[in-house]
Parts: structure tokens; C-alpha cells; sequence
């Protein structure tokens, strides 16, 4: 334990924390996420409670694209602290969630029975879990933002309680600016000025007799695995797996495969529980597209679905504005064959672009023989690089678009990932040979 204040070190006076907070509330619940920072919180939390012959409640909301390894060490954590809690909230709710890889779908729905079938895990069945089948709140409505539950949750937990509340929450004021501000803002209302509290407020002006703790507020990545050795302690052994996935500790986090850091959200649960990374990618409309980045080649056939609520032509915007997120040549190469078909059929037919339909005849459209916004949306989806849905050949100027992009993109394209003859006699001289000339194509 490096850190050391007025001659105590961060594991003293965070268990100095706790004897405050318990000596402070009757009623306390704390936030867990299955995260090495929350999970020490709940384990130190418990070790103190068993020796002031306290107990408290815990929350734990389940967001469904979780590691299995989470699961299991929520569960651990579930046996380890049984002596010393009355009630686990396990929500597994239709709560609305970001989706930073769809510009089209922002936002997704964790547990949403529309879309069982595409379900990252089956529904949990421990006593614990509270769904929409046995949920306790009138207040919650599907699709209710996750920031606005855990705001109406302390609400009617210190309604429940009718006393002043404690919520303990275990973040660090050292990993990310943000997390820096929501502690040491001046303009919060503390709980006897402790600075490791904050008053909750629910709107302008308007508070609740509840506050935020941070027992772990000024404890380091160091910190954390240095209580885990020292006292012990349980830990979620995704952990593990990510240093050997050449993570270092400073590096390692839970991400949301759907987060703004999509990147390294996706690639980690490919890396690291790839039975789960399918599912993960198939789960959220636009997700698939990860494909493009995390799976071998940036050419293959992209598998996806049109939701119900787009029309085709809203589809085929999806499409290339999810591809432009991870291969911006890719999706304005696909956008100009695009334009090129549109531009020929209000030439030769009078068919302008207001007209063109979302779904022609499928017979006409598979021979080539009709316009549709559908038709345009299939072509892709087949991820061909020449677009021969839309009725263009191979190239010259293509097949050099082709040899400068895979400068750019090593993984451009592998043969078995395509169907299309071309694109695989291609991948494979690309491929045996780095230094080949396009004109030997």
C-alpha cells in the first residue's frame, strides 16, 4: 500500500471510512458491478461489518452482454458475503444502454424480451434476480435509461427505509477526469464534510436524505491488487485472462462491448471468452460491424438484418454509415458504384432517387432487372468490393482502390471469407505475396 496520509495508508483509512459510514447509517446498500474496484469495496465492506455486527444490502444491475466470468464471480461474491447482507437487488431489466457502433440505433435494450432470441445469456435464475416478471417498482418502464435507474432506485430505497441513507459506490478518483470531478467538486453537499460524500440530488435544488460514499476514492490500480494479495480477497478472474492477454493492470478494464471505446470492448471478449464474443457481436444492430475490425478480414460477407422499424433505404444508410466507422474508403467507394446506379436509372428509365422503391419484384431485383433500395442494401451486405449486385464488373481503377487500401488494411481480405470467386482469387496472390503489383491481377 504506497499511498500513505498523516501516517495511515489507503487500506487504513478506508476501513476508518467504513466504521463511519456504518456508525453513520442503519441503512446502507452498495453498488457492485463485478469490477476489481467494486468487489474489494464489498469484500472490505463485509470484513468490517462482521466486526461491528453491521448489515447492508447490495445492487447489482446485470446488463446482459456480461463476461461469464463476471457472472460467476458475482456469485462468488453473493456466497462470500451471505453473513452480512440482507438483500442482493440482481436487476436484470430492460434498461436502455449506449450503442456507440450504430449512428442510426444510439442506444440499445439489455434483457428486452423483443429480442430473447438474440439474448448474450439466458435470464438468471438465482433467487436474487429481480425481471420484469417479478419487478418490485412501479416507477421502472422498459427502455427507463440506466442512469435514471440508479437514480429512482436510491430514491425509493430511502423511501423504502423512511431514514437518511447510505449508497456506497466503488470508484477512483485517479481513472478518468470525470470520476476525479464527481468527488472533489466544491459544489457538492457532503455528509458531515467528509470529502469522500456527496449528497443525491434528483433534480435543480432538489435532494434526498441519501448520500454517496467513496471509501476507495484515493486508492491506485497498485492499491486495489495490493488488498487482494494482502487481505486475501476474492477476484474476478477475467482479470487474469486480460494480463495474459498482454494487458497490463493499468489497462485492464470491464468495458461494454458497445461503449464508446467499441474497439476495445469487442476485441477483449473475442480475446478472452470467444464462445461469447458471437453472441456479443450478433446481439445489437450494428454491432456485427465489429466484424470489420475484430474478425480476420475486412472484405468478407457481412452477416446482418435489417430491423423492423427501418425501411430499406434507412437500412442502407445503417449499412454504410457502420462500415464508414471502422473503413471510411471502404464506405465511400461503396457510396460513389452507388450513386453511379442510382444516376443510370434516372438517365435510361426516369427513375429518380425520391422514386426508387424500398422493395421491387425479387424476381426482377435478383436478375438484375429492377431498381430497389432493398437490392441496393443486399449488395452491401455481400461486402463484394466490384458491387456485381448492382450489376458492375471488375475493374481496372477497383482492383488498384483494392492493392492502396490493403496498405492500409492488412486484413483486408482472406478467401475464405467471401463467396465471390473474383474477390477470392484475389485475396489469395494478395495474401502469398505482399510485395505483388496489381497489374500482375
Amino acid at each position: 500500500m504506497p499511498k500513505i496520509y498523516t501516517n495511515k495508508n489507503v487500506l487504513d483509512a478506508a476501513l476508518e471510512r467504513f466504521e463511519i459510514v456504518f456508525n453513520a447509517f442503519d441503512n446502507i446498500y452498495f453498488s457492485v458491478s463485478g469490477g476489481k474496484d467494486s468487489s474489494v469495496m464489498l469484500q472490505i465492506a463485509a470484513m468490517v461489518a462482521r466486526k461491528m455486527n453491521k448489515k447492508f444490502d447490495v445492487l447489482y444491475i446485470d446488463l446482459e452482454a456480461q463476461y461469464k466470468a463476471t457472472i460467476n464471480h458475482v456469485e462468488e461474491l453473493i456466497e462470500e458475503t451471505k453473513d452480512v447482507v440482507n438483500r442482493w437487488y440482481w436487476c436484470a431489466l430492460p434498461l436502455s444502454l449506449r450503442n456507440a457502433v450504430s449512428v442510426i440505433q444510439p442506444k440499445w435494450i439489455a434483457w428486452d424480451k423483443n429480442d430473447k432470441y438474440k439474448w448474450v445469456r439466458d435470464m438468471p435464475k438465482n433467487e436474487y434476480v429481480i425481471n420484469v416478471d417479478n419487478c418490485l417498482w412501479d416507477w421502472f418502464k422498459r427502455g427507463m435509461e440506466f442512469e435514471d435507474f440508479i437514480v429512482e432506485f436510491a430514491v425509493w430505497y430511502q423511501k423504502e427505509h423512511n431514514t437518511t441513507i447510505g449508497t456506497g459506490i466503488g470508484i477512483r478518483s485517479d481513472e478518468s477526469l470525470n470520476r476525479f470531478r464527481t468527488i472533489i467538486s466544491d459544489k457538492k453537499v457532503r455528509y458531515k464534510n467528509y470529502g469522500w460524500t456527496t449528497k443525491i440530488k434528483i433534480k435543480q435544488d432538489v435532494w434526498i436524505d441519501a448520500y454517496n460514499f467513496f471509501p476507495l476514492y484515493d486508492w491506485r490500480t497498485e492499491d486495489i491488487w495490493g488488498a487482494v494479495s494482502k487481505l486475501d480477497l476474492k477476484f474476478n478472474e477475467i482479470y487474469e485472462l486480460m494480463y495474459k492477454n498482454g494487458l497490463s493492470i493499468y489497462e485492464q478494464r470491464l468495458c461494454q462491448p458497445y461503449g464508446d471505446d467499441q474497439r476495445n470492448g469487442l476485441d477483449q471478449f473475442r480475446a478472452l471468452e470467444s464462445e461469447t464474443w458471437e453472441k456479443v457481436l450478433n446481439r445489437v444492430h450494428g454491432v456485427n460491424f465489429g466484424n470489420i475490425y475484430a474478425r480476420t478480414s475486412l472484405l468478407g460477407n457481412i452477416k446482418s438484418e435489417k430491423p423492423k422499424e427501418m425501411t430499406w433505404e434507412q437500412y442502407a444508410v445503417f449499412l454504410l454509415e457502420s462500415i464508414g466507422l471502422f473503413a471510411p474508403e471502404l464506405r465511400d467507394h461503396y457510396y460513389r458504384k452507388i450513386r453511379t446506379f442510382l444516376d443510370w436509372y434516372e438517365k435510361e428509365e426516369g427513375l429518380k432517387d425520391t422514386d426508387v422503391p424500398d422493395e421491387a419484384d425479387g424476381k426482377l431485383e435478383s436478375a438484375k432487372k429492377a431498381a430497389s433500395w432493398r437490392r441496393i442494401a443486399r449488395a452491401i451486405e455481400r461486402n463484394d468490393f466490384w458491387m456485381s449486385r448492382l450489376s458492375f464488373g471488375q475493374t481496372k481503377s477497383d482492383v488498384e482502390k483494392m492493392f492502396e487500401l490493403k496498405k492500409k488494411y492488412k486484413n483486408l481480405i482472406y478467401a475464405k471469407d467471401t463467396d465471390s470467386k473474383p474477390l477470392q482469387r484475389i485475396a489469395k496472390k494478395l495474401n502469398e505475396n505482399d510485395n505483388i503489383s496489381y497489374q500482375s491481377i
